[in-house]
């Protein structure tokens, strides 16, 4: 009987499935990445490549590298994706026990008195029976795959839910990096609109003085009032956004950011990620976590169709007790008291529907897979175009905002000049200074753009989350 039970465990670890064989499609998006005017500055081989820097090899920053360590540990959306993966891991588990039999110990009493009436030998008698066993309940015998099938599912589910973690991971990193730059971007405009609040008070403070001893005109007094409320009004703004800035490093770090570890501004104490590059074909997208997790839920749905169709076969199971019986417990270990029970039992499908159907949706649920994982493809693919669109064009943007910057400061400044000797009336200096700060913020957000931009690169090229 045990060598059965043996042989019957190799045949069912040593069987075939009914999964179809899985062939990785072909991805449904060009080889290489669009070209155009807008990638032509774009050189693909000049930086490293995203998946060859770890996260804190691209983000260089000290504090932000601490910022995101902080996020690592405390993030509570984090902390969900991993218990996902444990859970689906326990599930794995579980799926995977159903191979092996479950061997149980059990112990029973039997007592009973009959009445004399029933009782064969016309006297009331008092029966008793003592039993203990070890055995093997309704245990199903794999033959035809059906629960390897569902247990090469359950891995798969498994792999795709860490892929997912991975990619909240990912995302995690590139959402505190954008935030901290953010944060350093209002900061910058704060004091640009601290600064611009402070010389329009002076000026309008200067005129004020000029229109009570008639020099100026009663218009240009209140053309000034009205730059000193446009910067009053961008300073509350921008407060505001700062505040909101602090408030998201908050929720992604999970605690309280200490200011010591907040950038001071823009220009002198921020430190940018490294530059990457995307690499001339666009098959480093086949790494992204995204689109793995989307490979292996593919897998997966195709493993289901090999326990459906397994269904369509008998279904063999095995309950088998050695134990030992008797009618004294004294007696219950001696010779002669030894007891067994084996059963096999054969279930054949002859018209069940349901089958049939489950048969179909697996089929179904496995096509709803593959668009799923051909859209994230695709999805993946202008993400990265459209990222490389921005890099490809941001420098020549920042030179041109670069460029009117200057030549409103000097605008500015002439327009003072002129108006101050009595050449030109006030409106000009108005529109002069109303396009300085204009440009100004500008240019401060432009400066952002590019730096989350690379961060946004190195996120949809599936940067490298281990440390």
């Amino acid at each position: 009987m045990k060598k059965l039970v043996l042989s019957l465990i190799v045949l069912i670890f040593c069987g075939c499935t009914m999964i179809p064989e899985y062939k990785r499609p072909d991805a449904p998006i060009p080889k290489q990445w669009p070209s155009g005017e807008a990638y032509n500055s774009i050189d693909y081989d000049k930086a490293p490549k995203a998946t060859e820097l770890k996260w804190n090899e691209f983000l260089v920053d000290k504090n932000l590298q601490k910022i995101v360590e902080i996020a690592l540990s405390n993030n509570r959306d984090l902390r969900l994706s991993a218990l996902n993966v444990e859970r689906a891991a326990a599930y794995y588990g579980i799926q995977r026990a159903e191979l092996l039999p479950s061997v149980d110990l059990s112990g029973s009493v039997y007592r009973e008195r009959l009445p004399a009436d029933l009782s064969s030998t016309g006297k009331s008698n008092i029966s008793s029976k003592y039993n203990v066993s070890l055995g093997i309940i309704s245990w199903e015998i794999d033959l035809f795959g059906r629960i390897r099938s569902l247990k090469e599912m359950a891995l798969e589910q498994y792999l795709a839910e860490e892929q997912t973690h991975r990619a909240a991971k990912l995302s995690l990193i590139c959402a505190v990096a954008t935030a901290y730059y953010t944060y350093a971007t209002d900061k910058e405009n704060l004091k640009l609109a601290k600064e611009t609040l402070k010389s329009q008070q002076e000026m309008y403070e200067l005129m004020e003085k000029k229109y009570q001893v008639g020099a100026i005109s009663e218009i240009d007094l209140h053309r000034a009032k009205t730059q000193v409320e446009t910067a009053r009004e961008a300073v509350a703004r921008y407060t505001q956004s700062l505040a909101q800035d602090k408030n998201t490093l908050d929720l992604l770090a999970g605690e309280i950011i200490s200011e010591e570890l907040l950038p001071e501004d823009l220009e002198n104490s921020l430190i940018p990620p490294k530059d990457i590059s995307a690499g001339l074909s666009s098959e480093i997208l086949l790494s992204r976590p995204d689109i793995i997790a989307a490979e292996h839920t593919l897998k997966a749905y195709n493993a289901q169709i090999g326990a459906a169709r397994a269904a369509f076969f008998p279904r063999i199971s095995l309950t088998t007790v050695f134990g030992t019986a008797s009618r004294e417990l004294s007696g219950l270990f001696q010779g002669g008291s030894k007891a067994w029970t084996f059963q096999p039992q054969a279930l054949m499908p002859i018209f069940d529907a349901r089958v049939w159907t489950a048969h179909e949706a697996a089929k179904v649920e496995r096509e709803i897979a593959l668009v799923r994982y051909e859209r994230t493809i695709q999805t993946a693919f202008k993400e990265v175009s459209d990222t490389l669109a921005v890099k490809g064009t941001i420098d020549e943007q920042l030179q041109a905002i670069q460029s009117l910057v200057k030549a409103l400061s000097e605008t500015y400044r002439l327009a003072k000049i002129r108006y101050e000797n009595g050449i030109d009336n006030y409106l000009s200096v108005l529109d002069a200074q109303r396009a300085l700060f204009q440009a100004q913020q500008q240019l401060n957000n432009i400066r952002l753009s590019k730096v989350v931009n690379l961060v946004n690169l190195y996120k949809v090229l599936g940067g490298e989350v281990t440390k």
